[in-house]
């Protein structure tokens, strides 16, 4: 639905702006081939999507929203794509093409983002819009792969976030996380000794059963 909601856009803001109504011109997004061409009998734009990639911005975080159950949701950031429109008009007479053709192009300079009146689809993020010259497909050759004549056209690139990531309930957070610890006192074994002490001598005054020294004998016997 992505790339739909977005021409849906363009072609809402185009057709406000220029403007251009349904009974007036017709918007179109179909390739401009000389099989269609030969078709066209009123005044038309043509956008003509022809290239799709990544964008190298980089990707687009969506904040958190709560869920219908209350939980919060998450999901990982979206990444942007780029697509590559082709840009031309068509009318009665080149000159008529051309008148139609600027207004276009100063409608699609005035802006870089698409207003939201004219996003009716709820998207992941803003429509970018910007002109810009295409190296690789340049209009010259596009308009020979299409099989028509070289025409005034311009190039126009739409960056948009996809939905390419689904939301998920986030994980619970731990605010705060506490320990409390006490000292337990340490006991020993009945007649253990601590590790790296030594047994203490006894003196002379511990020492166990100290006997009197004996009387000498009596003199003079």
């Amino acid at each position: 639905m992505l790339i739909p909601a977005v021409e849906d856009a363009l072609e809402l803001y185009l057709r406000r702006t220029l403007p251009l109504t349904d009974d007036i011109g017709d918007i179109s997004f179909d390739p401009p081939s000389g099989t269609w061409s030969a078709q066209v009998n009123r005044i038309t734009v043509n956008a003509f999507l022809y290239a799709v990639a990544r964008s190298s911005q980089p990707p687009r975080s969506s904040a958190p929203r709560a869920a219908a159950d209350g939980t919060i949701e998450r999901r990982a950031p979206l990444p942007l794509v780029q697509f590559s429109y082709l840009v031309s008009a068509w009318a009665g007479s080149v000159r008529d093409e051309h008148q139609l053709l600027g207004e276009v192009l100063t409608r699609l300079l005035a802006i870089q983002v698409l207003p939201e009146w004219a996003v009716e689809t709820e998207l992941s993020s803003s429509i970018q819009v910007a002109l810009a010259t295409d190296e690789m497909n340049r209009p010259r050759d596009l308009w020979g792969a299409l099989g028509g004549g070289l025409k005034a056209s311009f190039t126009l690139l739409v960056t948009v976030a996809s939905d390419a990531y689904d939301w998920e309930t986030a994980s619970t957070s731990v605010a705060e996380l506490s320990a409390r610890t006490s000292a337990k006192p340490r006991t020993e074994p009945a007649g253990a000794q601590a590790w790296g002490t030594d047994t203490p001598k006894p003196t002379s005054s511990q020492t166990p059963d100290a006997q009197p020294p004996p009387e000498s004998a009596a003199s003079g016997r």
